[in-house]
């Protein structure tokens, strides 16, 4: 692979890229391809899980976000990414917070972004980086999160407002599987930080995706211990003790192997592909 391939994320706060897509990422950035990452907000609204930084809080002092640039460099260089950028420069939008706090009306809020103002300033990027494949969230955000939603929103926009100078050739979005879902379940089942609650079933949580519906299985295992490096840069974020790490540990988990759904571009043949850039 070589940098011919380029492959543009983009994403809603700082972690979401490691979360998400960090196995991906590591592994294209490593075979060569040239990976863009363009943040839409500092995440300033975010929990902070790290007690002796509990200060920087939205409701303290105010200072989380700047802190968190300083997190996302931190992952990107664990990851082997180098190309990475805010969306109109950082700071230019804020974390929304979660759905239907008062925060979701704050004037800088993403939430609250001119479409077409955003839509143009990320197809600046997609002309200058000319990605054949954008990786992004569904319509939901993949959980409902209103920057998660925005963000679909505004890269469909870009993608449209750059299609004169550029078409992107395919478009995939995040998705987690029912069925790696349900391992997820059964693993945490007895674990008192089970992240899944006393959910017995995947068909009961709002997100996840029917596996039939899937086009794309990137098996980055081996980029497993780069992703794992990423998320504890992300330190304010993700705890010392987070179900995420016990999920990395565990040896029929999945924590490198990544999942996403098609978007738009030609049909995929039957079955799963296992290259962003198949047939491209």
């Amino acid at each position: 692979m070589s940098a011919d391939r380029r492959l543009l994320l983009v994403h809603a706060h700082p972690d979401d890229e490691t979360i998400g897509t960090g196995a991906t990422m590591a592994k294209y950035a490593a075979e060569g391809a040239q990976v863009t990452l363009v943040t839409c907000t500092l995440g300033e609204e975010g929990e902070v899980l790290e007690p002796s930084l509990s200060q920087l809080a939205a409701d303290q002092a105010d200072q989380l976000g700047g802190y968190r640039i300083s997190e996302l460099e931190k992952a990107c260089a664990a990851l082997g990414v180098t190309d990475h950028r805010f969306l109109g420069g950082a700071g230019r939008y804020r974390d929304s917070g979660m759905m239907g706090l008062d925060t979701n009306n704050h004037p800088r809020c993403f939430w609250q972004a001119d479409l077409a103002e955003a839509g143009e300033l990320l197809a600046e990027v997609i002309r200058e980086v000319k990605p054949q494949v954008v990786l992004t969230y569904d319509d939901n955000g993949f959980y409902g999160h209103p920057d998660h939603i925005q963000v679909h929103r505004v890269t469909m926009e870009a993608l449209r407002l750059a299609e004169p100078d550029w078409k992107v050739a395919r478009v995939y979005l995040t998705a987690v599987p029912n069925s790696s879902l349900q391992k997820g379940i059964e693993h945490f089942a007895n674990s008192a930080e089970n992240p899944f609650g006393g959910v017995t079933s995947a068909d009961e949580l709002p997100f996840g995706t029917p596996d039939e519906q899937l086009a794309a299985r990137i098996d980055a295992s081996e980029y497993a211990p780069r992703k794992l490096a990423a998320a504890r840069a992300h330190a304010t974020q993700i705890s010392a003790d987070s179900w995420l790490y016990s999920l990395a540990g565990n040896a029929e988990g999945e924590f490198g192997v990544e999942y996403y759904l098609l978007a738009n571009g030609a049909a995929m043949a039957n079955g799963l592909v296992d290259d962003l850039f198949a047939w491209l």
